[in-house]
């Protein structure tokens, strides 16, 4: 593998808004669910006609669709199988992830033309099984989120060339192995595998002696307190040179249940590193300004999960909750004759400190002197969610520009 490769931004789209933000800050290829068979139920989704709109509006920005085809299905799902996958492959889209074998089979015979790609569900953590899954017709496989790096490394080197790897680099990392956790399941009735985990991973535990009802002890693993089960956000930014170095192909971000938001400074970020990397694979360093983008997102304390081996200090021992120290507060829809026309999403005042963050660029300081209304009136506050209001601005934001500040 002489010849420099540079990864693939892949972004996660729960619904049309998510799919547009991935695309607008700089995805190559975006990942999404349609309306079975995915491991997502909370959002959105995608409707056939969602799904080739979706598609179509992908590919006319150069950007690949991946639909999510990875539960473990029923013998009643198994018979509805066939017929979802032509509609997914009349749609356009450019590869099914799948975990089962027996929809792996049937995908090759139904759908031969569409690409395969072995979802992390499937547990892949040695280069034998990523070998035989690629002779029954898969082209990439993601690896499991527990490998270290010089276990990715020695299943590259035993792949063919063809064969792509991708690995998920940013988002949330369950407590079981990749994802096959039975604790939603006994704990409230619903099925992680059926993409509705109730995540009680990230709840508070305390112990109960079974004959002294009602007598409760916490649990602690040290003085920090009794999030046992509680991981760590996975975050690899700073390390994009090392994922490419073992060869992965992909690089994944979690969060199809994230707002759209989410998914537009993350994707941004990772757009912006990746970028980096290939303007300087060999002195490759992270602006530290890239980095700094992703704390602006609901998040819990990062880690590099298993990449250097076994993490020390994975868990969040404080609480089950999210970071967030910033808030939207409009996006722009365009730009005219010194006016930027914004979309108000969250509360803001004149000569409030904003942050403007442009698809694809970095984030530049913005101050909103005036706020007009559509009727040309001055307004003291932005409090109507959804209103279009006008902004002067000599700088001419691209549409799609995040407005945001400082959260309160």
């Amino acid at each position: 593998m002489s010849e420099l490769m540079i990864p693939e931004v892949l972004a996660p789209a729960g619904d049309r808004e998510r799919l547009e933000a991935a695309v607008l800050f700089g995805a190559d290829a975006v990942y999404l669910g349609g309306q079975e068979f995915g491991m997502r139920s909370s959002p959105a989704n995608f409707t056939p006609e969602q799904l080739k709109s979706a598609v179509e509006h992908a590919h006319r920005h150069g950007v690949r669709v991946y639909l999510t085809c990875n539960t473990v299905p029923t013998n009643e799902e198994m018979e509805r199988l066939p017929a979802y996958l032509r509609d997914a492959a009349a749609c356009g889209i450019d590869a099914l992830i799948v975990s089962d074998i027996g929809v792996l089979m049937t995908a090759k015979r139904v759908v031969p033309e569409l690409e395969i790609h072995i979802s992390t569900q499937a547990g892949v953590v040695n280069y034998v099984t990523a070998g035989e899954l690629h002779r029954m017709g898969a082209r990439r496989i993601v690896l499991a989120r527990e490998l270290p790096l010089d276990s990715i490394r020695r299943i590259r080197e035993h792949l063919p060339d063809e064969v792509e790897l991708e690995c998920f680099v940013h988002g949330a990392m369950c407590m079981s192995f990749s994802g096959r956790c039975l604790l939603s399941n006994y704990m409230v009735g619903r099925d992680a595998n059926r993409g509705e985990c109730a995540q009680p991973c990230r709840w508070g535990y305390y112990l109960m002696e079974e004959k002294r009802p009602g007598e409760y002890y916490p649990v602690y693993e040290d003085e920090r307190g009794s999030y046992i089960l509680n991981a760590k956000d996975l975050c690899m930014i700073e390390h994009i040179d090392k994922l490419a170095g073992v060869g992965v192909n992909s690089l994944k971000i979690e969060g199809r249940a994230k707002s759209a938001y989410y998914v537009a400074v993350v994707t941004n970020a990772y757009r912006n590193a990746v970028d980096q990397y290939r303007r300087h694979p060999d002195s490759f360093r992270l602006e530290p300004w890239i980095l700094e983008e992703t704390f602006k997102v609901s998040h819990r304390e990062y880690s590099t999960g298993f990449y250097f081996g076994r993490p020390e200090n994975a868990q969040c021992y404080q609480d089950g909750g999210y970071v967030r120290t910033c808030d939207v507060v409009a996006t722009v829809d365009s730009w005219r004759d010194g006016m930027l026309e914004v979309i108000q999403r969250n509360r803001f005042f004149p000569s409030d400190q904003l942050e403007a963050l442009p698809p694809r660029g970095r984030p530049v300081p913005f101050v909103a002197e005036r706020i007009l209304n559509e009727a040309g009136e001055t307004v003291q506050s932005a409090c109507h969610p959804m209103e279009r209001l006008r902004i002067p601005s000599e700088r001419p934001f691209p549409v799609g520009t995040i407005l945001r500040k400082q959260k309160e």
